[in-house]
């Protein structure tokens, strides 16, 4: 089996970025976010949200993701009640997707919330990707066509740096993207040799 690197950052830290790059030097990369698109599409999950959500965060084209999303940032036993639904199809995912992968010395699992949905514990080591407030919530506001204050909750709904930074093994720094690969390199090497 191969030995499983957490990898973790709050919205807008660039830990999508940083898995990217993991995912170019030949380790597989499981990005959990996109596995819960693909399991939310599945109608044993659509069927859950709407007993769980109502008619209302659903359209003409399915699941409103961006109504469900207002919903589950403001409110934290909503969010918490569709991580429930989501989080158990998403690892079963996750272990279908690891056995292609068996052989492999090292896999990846990127998650914004590995420590907010105890999935970390599963892990071998978690790193953590951090960046100052003001730019992750610059980055978010970039890609997203949210307000500032739908960045501010979504990062208040998530663990801070402080707390990730705590239980992590190992912390990248990602502002300067070249420096933070460079970081990578060496974290790889750290982990390939204590295979």
């Amino acid at each position: 089996m191969p030995k499983i690197i957490g990898l973790t950052g709050g919205i807008g830290s660039g830990k999508t970025t940083i898995a990217n790059y993991i995912a170019s030097l030949g380790v597989p990369v499981y990005i959990a976010d996109d596995a819960g698109k693909k399991v939310m599409q599945t109608q044993e999950i659509l069927e859950a949200i709407k007993e769980q959500f109502g008619a209302a965060v659903f359209d003409e084209n399915g699941l409103n993701r961006a109504k469900l999303a207002a919903i589950v940032f403001e409110n934290p036993d909503k969010l918490k009640a569709l991580n429930a639904i989501v989080h158990p199809a998403v690892r079963q995912d996750f272990n279908n997707w690891l056995i292609q992968y068996k052989e492999a010395p090292i896999v990846v699992y990127e998650s914004a919330i590995l420590f907010e949905s105890g999935s970390y514990v599963n892990f071998d080591c978690i790193l953590t990707v951090t960046a100052p407030l003001e730019t992750r919530i610059n980055r978010v506001l970039e890609r997203e066509t949210i307000s500032r204050e739908q960045v501010v909750n979504r990062i208040n709904a998530q663990w801070t740096d402080e707390q990730r930074i705590v239980k992590s093994d190992f912390v990248v720094e990602n502002i300067d993207i070249d420096l933070a690969k460079l970081k990578i390199d060496e974290i790889l090497k750290i982990l390939s040799i204590k295979q």
